[in-house]
């Protein structure tokens, strides 16, 4: 039925029309290409693996039904409807509601993990031992954002070129990936492993923690750029059927590149397993004299049976190595891990390795690019709207000044112990503030803005009002959900004491990585990080409040005048 119609919409400052899609099928590659991310390909299928396989599946798509797609529904609509990006929104909302918008922003060693470690990363036994900026790295991270700047140069008209490649390029080579691993030996195995459901595993509190945090990560909620995005669309567009859209596109990606991913996985297992079992095979041939080829995989087990009955304490004697499959198949990884260690080993083994090896890392850097094309669109936009730089100031400057106060940022990353540290971003920079400025902007957009407004905007967007299980979960379960995870987080932080695994040659069990403390200092960072972006949102609210105290006792208001929107009595 047709909605009431809403207010009109903010007019823009300095009289300049607001830029537009060129297409609805280029805005919504820009929401995939933005939500389907890294996360989605190296932190997925470790979940999966790790909390029973197909078991995980049930608490992600409770979350994703009651946290994941009610808020991904906020962002559009609020974006959209008030044509703004994310500092621009919550100051219209309430000007207490400004900070929400601030923060969205070897020899023992295997070849790969020695490479990769040592000849690539150069990373320190210690994250105290900084050491030297590595230039290869530097000049590798200054090349790349190049390339951003080169892609969002001028916002959307420039990144909406571009975003039919770097969102449309990882879905082929997930699929030749997927094709080919299918093929190979052990796939199955790997496939199996993954989705056999171990229901006694949703017992662990932390799998439906784990479950409600990848939902931030996997569809990018509360970093700004859905809203920034939403807001150059028409007035008048379907939002609620974009965000069920792109949220379904999203979670059945993480599901297909999670099948690629593990069957390429469960041929390496089986390809080692091999290897294994001809270790153990080829002992057993030199210690009892047995004929070459006398032995084979399908054997070995009876073969051993035979001569442990026989002989057992000579066989007790080898260094037989204990090969299980699902040994192999437990060597998970997530992250940089994941891609860099265990997937590399995996490609090595196929036919073809450099051909898979390109295709595998172009991937990586599409899906890295397209994801950094709405995280410059959330800090561009609201610094555009809000006039920061003078109308003369080219916009082309801007964003080559804000690529590079993020280029001068992300340099730490290349020092020895950048990847210390980037683990540390990636553990409490991110969790702990997006569930809070996601709570921030149900509670801003729901009791602030007002449901009934909010409603009646949709209405006007949309042609229909929303039904009972969206204004449900805005009012009640998504800011329940969200709270009960951030008390959940804290307490599990809380629980024990931060450490790091550190790749230390000296270490008596190397290569296994050392688990360390962190330092003090360290560990203050850590603090720091996981409190002070969102520190923004109360700081920013008593400003305006002192603000609006000050003026009114320059200037009392006169009695039967109306108080300023927003005022509250001090």
């Amino acid at each position: 039925m047709a909605g009431a119609p809403g207010p009109a919409p903010p007019a823009e400052g300095g009289g300049e029309a607001r830029p537009a899609w060129d297409s609805k099928l280029q805005y919504l590659l820009s929401c995939v290409g933005f939500a389907v991310g890294l996360g989605n390909l190296w932190r997925f299928p470790y979940l999966c693996q790790t909390y029973g396989g197909g078991a995980f599946l049930i608490p992600y798509v409770i979350a994703l039904a009651f946290e994941g797609i009610p808020l991904f529904h906020i962002e559009l609509a609020i974006g959209q409807r008030l044509r703004r990006g994310s500092i621009g929104v919550w100051t219209a909302i309430s000007p207490y509601l400004g900070g929400v918008g601030l923060v969205q922003e070897c020899r023992d060693s295997s070849p790969v993990s020695y490479f990769w470690y040592r000849r690539t990363l150069n990373v320190s036994a210690d994250i105290s031992d900084s050491g030297p900026v590595q230039w290869r790295l530097l000049l590798c991270l200054a090349a790349s954002w190049a390339v951003v700047y080169l892609c969002v140069i001028r916002g959307i008209e420039t990144t909406g070129k571009a975003i039919y490649f770097t969102a449309l390029f990882p879905y082929l080579v997930l699929t030749i990936f997927l094709v080919r691993g299918l093929t190979l030996p052990g796939a199955m195995e790997g496939l199996t492993y993954l989705f056999t459901p171990d229901m006694q595993v949703l017992q662990n509190p932390r799998v439906w923690l784990d479950a409600a945090t990848q939902i931030f990560f996997s569809l990018s909620l509360a970093f700004g750029g859905h809203i920034a995005f939403a807001s150059y669309n028409q007035p008048r567009n379907n939002c609620r059927r974009d965000a069920v859209s792109v949220a379904l596109v999203n979670s059945m990606t993480s599901l297909y590149a999670s099948i690629a991913v593990f069957s390429v996985l469960g041929f390496k297992a089986a390809s080692d397993h091999g290897q294994c079992l001809d270790r153990n095979i080829l002992r057993l041939i030199n210690a009892f004299d047995l004929p070459e080829q006398s032995i084979s995989r399908d054997d070995y087990a009876a073969a051993l049976a035979r001569l442990n009955a026989s002989q057992p304490a000579r066989v007790a004697r080898l260094p037989l190595e204990a090969c299980r499959l699902e040994d192999f198949l437990d060597k998970s990884a997530s992250g940089t891990g994941l891609a860099f260690i265990v997937f590399t080993e995996a490609v090595l083994h196929m036919p073809g390795a450099p051909v898979w090896a390109v295709l595998f890392f172009g991937m990586l850097y599409s899906l890295g690019l397209s994801s950094m094309f709405g995280n410059m669109e959330s800090m561009t936009t609201p610094l555009l709207d809000l006039g920061v730089m003078p109308r003369r100031v080219p916009k082309e400057a801007l964003t080559g000044l804000v690529c590079l106060l993020c280029f001068l940022t992300s340099s730490c990353f290349t020092l020895r112990s950048g990847s210390y540290w980037l683990e540390i971003f990636d553990q409490y920079a991110a969790a702990l503030n997006l569930i809070l400025l996601a709570f921030f902007e149900v509670v801003g957009v729901v009791y602030v803005y007002g449901m009934k407004r909010l409603c009646d905007d949709i209405a006007w967007m949309t042609g229909r009002r929303p039904g009972f299980y969206w204004r449900a979960t805005w009012k009640v379960v998504s800011p329940l959900l969200l709270l009960t995870i951030f008390v959940a987080y804290v307490a599990l932080l809380a629980s024990s004491p931060p450490s790091y695994k550190a790749w230390n040659p000296q270490y008596e069990w190397f290569p296994s990585r050392q688990e360390k403390p962190y330092p003090g200092w360290v560990l203050a960072a850590c603090a720091l990080l996981s409190f002070l972006p969102t520190l923004w949102v109360p700081m920013v609210a008593l400003g305006q409040l002192l603000a609006w105290c000050r003026e009114k006792t320059r200037n009392p208001p006169q009695d039967g005048h109306p108080k300023p929107r927003g005022s509250r009595a001090c």
